[in-house]
């Protein structure tokens, strides 16, 4: 498993959570989705590694920007640093 983070620019709502992960959620090989209106961020779990340009373009079929977090990218788990504030 995979789990990858991402910066949402422009969520302000629930509806917003819903758009981006219906549309993430839509990606072959995604397992799981965390996504907060609140912090802007967005985790992607995977069962095989999903190029981050598809999560990108999934974002912005939502109607958003979204950047990958600069060290969240890892196997297996969250970064123990960002838990809670999904």
């Amino acid at each position: 498993m995979t789990t990858t983070e991402y910066l949402v620019s422009g969520m302000t709502c629930g509806h917003c959570e819903l758009s981006v992960r219906e549309e993430v959620g839509r990606l072959p090989g995604v397992t799981g989705i965390e996504v907060s209106a609140e912090t802007g961020r967005l985790a992607v779990t995977s069962s095989v590694p999903i190029p981050g340009s598809h999560v990108l373009s999934a974002v912005e079929e939502a109607g958003y920007t979204a950047r990958p977090m600069a060290d969240a990218s890892s196997s297996g788990t969250t970064d123990p640093g960002t838990r809670g504030l999904l």
